[in-house]
């Protein structure tokens, strides 16, 4: 009822509305698409430019690699409209949106030093510092992101900005979800607060950038289907179609992801000199951010035929971090020699638990904390058609002991096609959850800081953009002392045991992923496929051989070039392999090479409509999965989704 209610009055505001949006001028329009019905009196800002176009909206990060806002309607577009509001290609989605995806393929390039928080599993819709966005808006821009969800729910991301001037910006937003789930005991609930501000001076000498970003995500964790019931899922028998009715391996469990971020960069040019002959400019830049952040996992009775043996009758498991950095670097800027940086950097962990562990044989101890300097430093330059970026990192640190090496050279051959070539060698330690993590249940308890030596990786990639002959990306990695959760055995109790293991050999993996699109008329069809190997002693690292995605769809301009309308169907698939399990308590994935999954379709009918700023999204999501057999899984004893339909919206609002 309550989504019925809020979809009414959604259509009710969008009828209402629709001829009061203000639609800009764009340079993104097909050509011939501007008429009278696409543009329409431009607003006036102080200090902009008296005509606001929508090259005007633009956003950035840190580094300042500028974009600017895009309101077009394209198959790309359709592709990032979900939960995570990113291209999920590679990505396995679990039954209810708000939940885990299963990672298909695996990148080893990670630029960080430092081991990471845990509870990997609950990351892809947390917000870190490289996500957060920052702006500049010549009037007030506001943007609505609404999405059907599965059952008694729906995603909202709500996002305003406004420019107060010229030199200061801020914006905030809230991304909510609700989602019961087609399950028992599947519920999410999810929260993530942005904001963010910069300032510059009229000189510009002076910058700023900073973030606020809270996050809290829980889920309810039943375990997935009872090994007994598979066989009543694959069968198709319609007694269990209501999937509400099956069993799952338990029924009080929940799990929290929350934390909290404040991030500040602000830099000062010592002197900025530009003339005709060259630019010269020197920057100091400091950067200070501080994260606190925990993971729990709760339940008011053990599930002691899943997990094994317990201390207490109630499982109360929290683990918490508190991260704070400060760097400051000094930057060079200069025609001939190109724009170098060095500076050096703190960081201060604080991680663990409240207590210790008394085990038979072994203390776990709480805490791992550590205070120490490290140094970072990064090059660029640009000469006609050939631009290199570069950038390493070195920890100062007996302890964590941590470094990376990130060089790609990029070479322009003409307007279309683009090359390029690069090489990552990093060391660091495995995230902080393999080196220390405490339990109520006894058999997930352990000390490894001493033990684990650090993961090192070297990639080698190529990549070829081009929109006439086809997108293209190859890497080839090889690591060592690969740290991974285990499959470790199945006891006699059929109580799994998962553990955390390095993998004392080496590991070469090839990855080869290219795109194209063929047009015909008005007809396209998108194609991405994958091909991975993994080379190895043992099977530690499982990935399918192939992952495939085809769209094949039709676009058109109807009603006078009032609409703009997207319809097709969608296809994925990748090859059957030993695909991961999924943990709920440590909210991670581990290791198995006892259940085959994959080799099933996934097929998606879609409408796309695009009106003046609002984009409209209509999905049969899966719509084959009764007539080409029930064998699908995100995970073992985790099903896919059925067939459902979703609806969902993008609106922009330029005041």
């Amino acid at each position: 009822m309550l989504r019925n209610i809020l979809l009414t009055l959604i259509f009710s505001f969008f009828i209402a509305n629709v001829n009061a949006q203000i639609e800009l001028n764009s340079t993104n329009a097909p050509r011939g698409s501007r008429n009278k019905n696409d543009s329409t009196d431009a607003k006036r800002s102080r200090g902009f430019k008296d005509v606001a176009s929508i090259d005007m909206y633009l956003r950035f990060n840190t580094e300042v690699d500028t974009s600017i806002v895009d309101t077009t309607l394209t198959i790309k577009k359709d592709y990032r409209f979900n939960y995570l509001q990113k291209d999920n290609f590679g990505l396995m989605p679990f039954a209810n949106i708000g939940q885990t995806y299963n990672s298909l393929s695996f990148n080893s390039i990670n630029n960080n030093t430092n081991p990471l928080f845990g509870a990997r599993a609950r990351h892809f819709n947390y917000f870190e510092e490289e996500d957060i966005k920052y702006y500049e808006v010549p009037t007030p821009w506001t943007r609505l992101t609404y999405k059907t969800a599965f059952e008694q729910g729906q995603m909202l991301d709500a996002f305003f900005s406004v420019n107060l001037s010229k030199q200061f910006n801020f914006s905030i937003a809230y991304k909510g979800l609700r989602s019961l789930g087609n399950y028992q005991d599947a519920l999410t609930s999810t929260g993530n607060f942005r904001f963010t501000t910069n300032y510059q001076t009229k000189n510009k000498r002076y910058k700023a950038k900073g973030h606020i970003v809270m996050q809290d995500l829980l889920n309810q964790e039943n375990g997935g289907i009872r090994d007994e019931d598979i066989e009543n899922f694959t069968s198709g028998d319609e007694e269990f179609l209501d999937r509400s009715v099956f069993d799952m391996n338990f029924e009080n469990a929940e799990s929290i992801l929350k934390g909290k971020r404040f991030f500040l960069n602000h830099s000062y040019d010592v002197f900025n000199k530009k003339d005709s002959i060259s630019n010269n400019r020197l920057t100091v830049i400091n950067e200070v951010s501080f994260e606190d952040k925990y993971f729990q996992y709760y339940q008011n009775s053990p599930s002691i035929d899943y997990f094994g043996d317990s201390f207490t009758g109630r499982i109360n498991d929290r683990v918490t971090i508190e991260d704070f950095k400060s760097k400051v670097y000094i930057e060079y800027l200069n025609d001939l020699l190109g724009k170098v940086s060095f500076g050096i950097n703190y960081t201060d962990i604080n991680y663990g638990y409240d207590s210790v562990v008394l085990l038979a044989n072994e203390m776990i101890p709480n805490r791992i904390k550590a205070n120490y300097f490290g140094i970072d430093a990064s090059y660029s330059k640009s000469l006609k058609s050939i631009s290199l970026n570069s950038k390493a990192g070195l920890n100062l640190s007996d302890e964590f002991v941590g470094s990376y090496v990130d060089a790609e050279l990029r070479l322009k051959i003409n307007n279309d096609i683009n090359v390029s070539g690069g090489i990552n060698i990093g060391s660091r330690l495995p995230n902080y959850n393999y080196l220390l993590y405490q339990s109520d249940y006894t058999n997930y308890n352990w000390y490894n800081l001493d033990e684990y030596r650090n993961i090192n990786t070297q990639q080698v990639r190529f990549n070829v953009e081009s929109q006439k002959i086809f997108n293209a990306s190859l890497d080839i990695s090889n690591v060592e002392n690969y740290t991974y959760f285990n499959l470790a055995e199945v006891n006699s109790d059929n109580i799994k045991v998962i553990k955390p293991q390095q993998y004392n050999s080496s590991i070469q993996y090839l990855r080869l992923k290219a795109q194209r699109e063929f047009k015909v008329g008005k007809f396209a069809l998108d194609n991405t496929i994958m091909y991975q190997n993994v080379l190895s002693d043992a099977e530690v690292l499982n990935v399918p051989t192939f992952i495939a995605r085809n769209t094949l769809y039709y676009s058109n301009y109807i009603f006078k070039k009032a609409m703009q309308l997207q319809t097709g169907v969608t296809f994925n698939y990748f090859t059957e392999y030993n695909m991961n399990g999924y943990d709920p308590l440590l909210a991670e994935f581990y290791t198995q090479n006892t259940t085959k999954i994959g080799g099933f379709p996934r097929l998606d009918f879609f409408i796309n409509a695009k009106v003046r700023q609002t984009r409209i999204f209509f999905k049969a999501e899966h719509f084959n999965s009764s007539f080409t057999g029930y064998d699908y899984f995100s995970a073992p004893n985790h099903p896919y989704r059925d067939f459902t339909i979703r609806f969902g919206l993008v609106w922009d609002f330029f005041l």
